[in-house]
């Protein structure tokens, strides 16, 4: 799965100009409509791999795009308010112990390392869940489907998903080694590491797809969308 995942994006006779796209547009993230594209493209990645489709989605249908990645973004930012919460809250209770004297210091230590673990933890619970909320989403349309826990535990504990997640992490995070690297050179690290990255998460989201779909025991499709052979028991 490692190499169908490596290999998928370059899975169409267009996948350059799917790439450039991507690229460009992860470059331009801090407007915030580039990242909503992207999370658009990556629910409909999703949403063609859970079916077995295993040729990469284009950057068209803007309007369509769009609508998926606001709802997309809309919970990954769910799920990210809680660590960021737990953040807040720290920074005041550190805030409060502050004072003259070393045993202050040490209160506003324990607070500090206490609730940066805490927020750790959260963050990584977040990044773990998020991609299959978001499967979810891609599955059955609906929003809140990004946060129905009877659907999202069977899959959040199955070593499926844990192990395609994982692998998919760790795919992102060659990506962003490769990007630390090139940053000896100015702008090139960032320049590049854009694309790199690009390419990266839609190979990780290649796997989620997958690993959802056996999870859910989806229908496999075609490469037209038909309905074809059953899948695989996993």
């Amino acid at each position: 799965m490692i190499t169908a995942s490596l290999t998928y994006p370059r899975e169409s006779d267009e996948w350059v100009k799917t790439v450039v796209l991507g690229g460009l547009l992860t470059l331009l993230g801090f407007l915030v409509v580039p990242t909503v594209l992207v999370a658009g493209y990556l629910v409909r990645v999703l949403r063609g791999t859970m079916h077995g489709d295993d040729a990469p989605p284009q950057f068209d249908d803007w309007g369509s795009l769009a609508g998926d990645g606001v709802r997309a973004f809309a919970i990954a930012l769910a799920y990210g308010l809680v660590p960021a919460v737990v953040v807040a809250v720290t920074a005041g209770l550190a805030a409060a112990a502050a004072g003259p004297g070393p045993r202050s210091g040490l209160v506003v230590g324990a607070v500090g390392l206490v609730g940066g673990l805490l927020a750790l933890a959260l963050g990584l619970l977040a990044a773990y869940v998020v991609p299959a909320a978001v499967a979810n989403y891609a599955e059955q349309g609906s929003i809140r489907s990004g946060f129905a826990v009877g659907d999202l535990r069977p899959v959040l504990t199955s070593g499926t998903y844990a192990t395609a997640w994982l692998t998919g992490f760790v795919i992102v995070l060659g990506a962003g080694l490769v990007a630390a690297v090139l940053n000896v050179v100015p702008i090139l690290g960032t320049v590049v590491g854009a694309f790199v990255g690009f390419y990266a998460v839609t190979a990780a989201y290649y796997l989620v797809g997958h690993a959802w779909g056996d999870c859910r025991g989806l229908e496999l499709h075609d490469g037209e969308g038909e309905t074809g052979t059953e899948r695989p028991a996993v």
